[in-house]
């Protein structure tokens, strides 16, 4: 129950470093590298997390965004949901499914733009250079008729 004062915090966004249970089989090295291959790592897989704090995370059907924690900085991979939470005195654990991955470009603008200023995921120059090597095929996704 959610009373007035309460500190429970409602999130659409499930942020979690490896260490509180982002799946440590993907990484953006790999997904830059090889796009299609990420989702198929974690397809149909049920992963354990913790956050701080007591949260409030959206009910299946409804999805949340994931966004890896790297050094406090944000990167987002897509969406999930969440199967099981469990709220206890400063800390919130559960389970959670990956449904979507983004591609690639999609992940690095929405990156850009929906996390808080100054806190996305600093790409390195390498990271960068295969997502412009990898542009055309990405681009060619979205060619409407």
């Amino acid at each position: 129950m959610v009373r007035m004062g309460s500190p429970i915090e409602i999130n659409d966004t499930l942020k979690i470093s490896k260490e509180r249970g982002f799946p440590e089989c993907i990484s953006l090295d790999d997904h830059l590298a090889h796009p299609d291959k990420t989702f198929e790592l974690v397809r149909g897989k049920v992963f354990d997390f913790w956050n701080p704090d007591e949260r409030l995370y959206p009910r299946l059907p409804t999805r949340a965004f994931l966004v890896e924690e790297i050094s406090g900085d944000w990167l987002y991979w897509g969406h999930v949901h969440i199967r099981e939470q469990t709220i206890s005195a400063n800390k919130t654990r559960g389970k959670f499914e990956i449904v979507t991955v983004y591609d690639p470009l999609y992940q690095y603008l929405a990156t850009l733009n929906e996390a808080p200023k100054h806190k996305a995921v600093p790409y390195s120059a390498t990271q960068l250079t295969l997502l412009r090597q990898k542009l055309p095929e990405l681009l060619r996704r979205y060619s409407l008729p």
